[in-house]
C-alpha cells in the first residue's frame, strides 16, 4: 500500500537476510504475492483448496472444482485487518487493470491523471548527476502524437502539499463526511434484495434442469419429432444459460458492494484516525483516502477521494 510491487518487496526483504517461509535465502516475487492474497492473514480460511487423489500414495492436486470449496469468515484471529486486506486486493487488481508493465515505485504511481488526455502521470528525473537533481511528475503522453498535452509538470513535493491542503478542506466537514459515509456503508450492507433474487434464480434454474433431463428422458424412451424436440430443448437450454448469467451478475453485484463496503471502512478508519491534520505527508494515509487525481491544465488539482468528494486545489 506505500507503492511497492511484489518484486520490490521480495528484493527488500532478501537484502534484509529474512528467510521465506520455507526457510530459503532468496525471496520470488510470487511468494510476495501468494501472502499478500491469502485470505488467513485477515482471519479467513477457505477449505479444501488442494485435495488427495490417491490416498495410497498421498498425492495431492489444485482443487479446479473436482470437488467442493467452503469459505469459513472469522475462523481465526486476524493479522492484518480485513478492510486493509481488501484495499490490497484492489490496489492489486488496479494494477492488472492498468494494462501495461507498471512500476509502482511511488505512491504517487498510477494515481495522477492528465485532465487533457487521461493519461497518468510519470516520474521523471531532471539534472539526475547535478545538484539540482530533482523528481517530477508529467503526463506520459506529453510529447507524443501531434496534439500535446498542456497540463504542468509538478514537482513530488508539490503534490505531497497538495494532499494535505485536500485533506485540510475535507476535514472542515470531517464528522458530516463520516456520517455520510456510515450512511452509504448501512445501504451497501442491505444485499436482501440480490439475496432474495438469487434464491429465485437458483429455484428457477433448479426447474428448468428438471425440465431439460425430463425432455431428454423423453427422447430417449420413445419416438419424438425431432424438430419439435430441438425447439424445446434449445428454448430450455436458452432460459437456462439466461438464468446462469443473471446469477454471475447478481454475485458481481453483491460482490462489488462488499468491496465498496471496505472501501468506505478502510476510508472512515483513516480519516478517523486523522482527528488533526498531519504536518508531513504519511503515504498510508494517501493510498487510505485517495482514489487519483486529476491534473488540469489551468492549474488545478482535483483530489477523488475513496468516497467520491472531489477536492479542487491550485498548484
Amino acid at each position: 500500500m506505500q507503492g511497492q510491487t511484489p518484486y520490490a518487496i521480495a528484493k527488500h526483504l532478501t537484502d534484509k537476510g529474512i528467510p521465506t517461509p520455507t526457510g530459503k535465502e532468496t525471496w520470488r516475487h510470487r511468494t510476495v504475492e501468494n501472502i499478500l492474497s491469502n485470505e488467513k492473514y485477515k482471519g479467513d480460511a477457505r477449505l479444501q483448496k488442494c485435495y488427495t487423489v490417491d490416498f495410497l500414495s498421498k498425492k495431492r492436486k489444485a482443487n479446479e472444482g473436482e470437488v467442493p470449496q467452503y469459505y469459513v469468515e472469522g475462523s481465526h484471529d486476524a493479522i492484518i485487518d480485513p478492510a486493509e486486506w481488501q484495499l490490497v486486493q484492489m490496489e492489486i487488481q488496479r494494477r492488472k487493470n492498468l494494462g501495461r508493465s507498471h512500476n509502482c515505485c511511488s505512491p504517487f504511481s498510477a494515481k495522477l491523471k492528465c485532465g487533457d488526455c487521461g493519461e497518468h502521470f510519470g516520474s521523471k528525473v531532471w539534472h539526475s548527476t547535478s545538484k539540482y537533481k530533482r523528481t517530477v511528475w508529467q503526463c506520459n503522453a506529453k510529447f507524443k502524437g501531434e496534439s500535446r498535452c498542456a497540463t504542468p509538470h509538478l514537482y513530488e513535493q508539490r503534490i505531497k502539499e497538495l494532499f494535505l491542503e485536500a485533506l485540510g478542506i475535507l476535514m472542515e466537514n470531517r464528522e458530516e463526511v463520516i456520517g455520510d459515509c456510515r450512511a452509504v456503508m448501512e445501504a451497501l450492507a442491505d444485499s436482501s434484495a440480490i439475496e432474495a433474487e438469487l434464491e429465485a434464480v437458483s429455484r428457477e434454474k433448479e426447474v428448468t434442469a428438471g425440465l431439460i433431463q425430463r425432455l431428454v428422458d423423453e427422447n430417449a424412451t420413445r419416438k419424438l419429432d425431432q424438430h419439435d424436440y430441438r425447439k424445446k430443448y434449445d428454448g430450455y437450454a436458452s432460459r437456462y444459460a439466461a438464468l446462469e448469467s443473471r446469477e454471475d451478475s447478481l454475485e458481481k453485484e453483491r460482490e462489488r458492494k462488499e468491496i465498496q463496503y471496505d472501501i468506505f471502512s478502510g476510508f472512515i478508519a483513516g480519516l478517523s484516525e486523522t482527528a488533526e491534520l498531519p504536518v508531513d505527508f504519511n503515504e498510508k494515509l494517501f493510498h487510505r483516502l485517495v482514489d487519483f487525481a486529476t491534473v488540469y491544465s489551468d492549474g488545478r488539482v482535483v483530489f477523488t477521494f475513496r468516497n467520491g468528494v472531489e477536492v479542487s486545489t491550485e498548484i
